[in-house]
């Protein structure tokens, strides 16, 4: 039982879960509470979480369990070091030391403890990375990132990171590594810009892993053991560790082979990467991600399907499962041949969505329902069945059955949208039917269609002369003689319009009637403005106050054009 929980627990801290790691250790020790190498275990957790109270505590009571093994006091050192008890930590690291001369990780551990020692006694400025490299505290961070975990499987990585651990003044020296650089800002809790060459994850595969650099032949390469990754691994746990460390590497060789468009290589080193470890999903997104570039929407589906099985199995980031629904919905949208093919693809759109709200995602969404709507109109367009409709509508306008004509005009429309006919004789049902809003929309939909069709400007100017907005009803009827000069129609139209006018300027409407004009004129917006203008203002008072210069305010054509309106809505009255 003590096996078992240690083993969840050693599995947990690989993955970087510490406070879970804690939990399984803490079961083992209730179990074997002699055992020295779960306090060890859980000492190098809790310095993980930077709990250096707890670790020492731990610490100590591996070394009281077994005096003689060496990497008891590696793990008190850690311990001292994170509470910046730098002698404390050298006398252990020498302890250490003296059962086993050999041990790297306790003679990088003297040499930081050391080398903090000395910065805390120093008097000059330290450097302003410095803290960052500071003791064990730097490999728990490297190791409780997902990305920073695996560069430390990289000996050159490691052995840099070494180097400006003993000397910070060294990073600039390995500035240029984009490794060094993301671990720093893992360190300094800092976003760094992605290095050219990087990519959307919708696009292409994710490269989480950068390749490793190069390293002179001539150059000793030592493969330390770094601080706190020191855990007893069972036979299975090393033999799991190394098949996932061949996935990676696979990973990152179909990557490479995806950026060179070179997609047969790329499929065969993520189907190699699936074999080595099934427990992550990002292998399957990555080649459905190349199956996709390469056409073959199929497989690519089929691949995400099992992704997201797998990934619910495994409880794996919601991310991941919302990036895998999103390809399979961008394959499902290239398949499409008729706006129904589209309803799968948007579906599983809105499924990634509840998983994550991604701006990507939710583009194509919004694409794959406008490309739906638009092969909707597509495959319902039929100018013969418009025409037939409209006759029909046209029969029930005759007979003054509205309702029933607004049908079939309706109908028209969805049949052919390009019809200004259609649009002009709805709106004249919705006129008649007092449903004005509507019947303007409409009057205007018609002239957008066909600017020089008349009908639409008297439709229009009906809906508006109804709406008692005599001004803007005068407007229209005027736009359209320019179109038609002799339509007698739109000619009436004007006649009506300066008549209500003149009506408001002779003084012949009631106090009711033009209480109610002025009312609604003051819900103008345009009218709103004119009286808000300041110019204005001090012409109306001219108007009362000073009539010379009120005349001289009648020439300028913008202000007369301004006054009138105020005329046609009844605000003001010229006697």
């Amino acid at each position: 039982m003590a096996e078992e929980a240690k083993a969840k627990g050693n599995a947990a801290f690989s993955s970087g879960d510490f406070q879970v790691a804690i939990r399984h250790f803490t079961e083992a020790i209730n179990l074997a509470p002699t055992n020295h190498v779960l306090y060890s275990n859980r000492s190098a957790s809790y310095a993980s979480l930077n709990q250096f109270e707890s670790a020492l505590t731990d610490a100590k009571k591996t070394v009281e369990l077994k005096p003689d093994w060496s990497k008891g006091y590696s793990r008190l050192g850690a311990a001292h070091l994170g509470l910046h008890q730098y002698q404390d930590a050298i006398a252990a690291y020498k302890k250490g030391l003296e059962i086993d001369p050999s041990n790297e990780a306790l003679k990088s551990g003297l040499a930081d403890a050391q080398a903090s020692a000395s910065r805390s006694r120093a008097a000059t400025a330290p450097n302003p990375f410095g803290d960052a490299f500071h003791g064990p505290e730097m490999w728990a961070k490297l190791t409780a990132d997902p990305t920073t975990r695996l560069f430390l499987q990289q000996p050159d990585f490691v052995k840099a990171m070494q180097d400006i651990q003993k000397n910070p003044n060294k990073l600039n020296e390995y500035l240029k590594d984009q490794r060094v650089m993301q671990a720093l800002g893992v360190l300094l809790n800092v976003k760094f810009k992605a290095h050219p060459g990087s990519s959307e994850d919708t696009d292409m595969p994710e490269a989480e892993t950068p390749p490793p650099q190069p390293a002179k032949e001539d150059r000793k390469r030592p493969e330390p053991e770094p601080e706190p990754e020191l855990m007893e691994l069972s036979e299975e746990e090393k033999e799991k560790k190394e098949r996932k460390e061949k996935a990676q590497k696979e990973k990152e060789a179909g990557n490479a082979a995806y950026k060179k468009k070179d997609f047969e290589t790329a499929i065969s080193h993520y189907s190699k990467a699936m074999e080595f470890d099934d427990e992550d999903i990002s292998y399957l997104t990555n080649r459905a991600a190349v199956y996709l570039e390469m056409g073959k929407y199929e497989e690519c589906i089929k691949d995400c399907d099992q992704a997201v099985e797998r990934g619910r199995e495994l409880r794996s980031d919601f991310k991941m499962i919302a990036r895998a629904l999103t390809r399979k919905g961008t394959a499902l949208v290239k398949m499409a041949k008729c706006s129904k093919d589209y309803e799968p693809a948007i579906e599983t759109f809105q499924k990634a969505l509840t998983e994550h709200r991604n701006p990507d995602t939710l583009k194509r969404l919004n694409d794959a329902e406008r490309a739906k709507k638009e092969l909707e109109q597509q495959e319902y367009f039929d100018p013969h069945v418009a025409d037939e409709e409209r006759e029909k509508g046209n029969e029930y306008f005759k007979e003054q059955d509205y309702p029933e004509a607004i049908k079939h005009y309706t109908e028209a429309i969805r049949r052919n949208p390009k019809d200004p006919k259609a649009y002009s004789n709805r709106a004249a049902c919705y006129t008649k039917l007092g449903a004005l809003p509507e019947g303007l929309k409409d009057a205007e939909k018609c002239i957008e269609l066909d600017p020089t069709f008349s009908k639409g400007y008297n439709r229009k100017g009906a809906v508006q002369f109804f709406m008692k907005e005599y001004d803007k009803a005068l407007e229209t009827y005027q736009e359209g003689l320019k179109h038609d000069p002799n339509n007698q129609e739109l000619l009436d139209g004007v006649r009506r319009c300066v008549d209500q006018i003149n009506k408001a300027n002779r003084g012949d409407l009631t106090p009711e009637e033009l209480k109610e004009r002025q009312a609604k004129a003051m819900q103008d917006p345009e009218i709103q403005n004119i009286l808000s203008d300041p110019v204005m203002r001090q012409v109306l008072i001219d108007f009362q106050e000073n009539p010379k210069s009120a005349q001289e305010h009648m020439k300028n054509p913008m202000v007369m054009n301004k006054i009138q309106k105020l005329v046609a809505a009844g605000i003001v009255q010229l006697r």
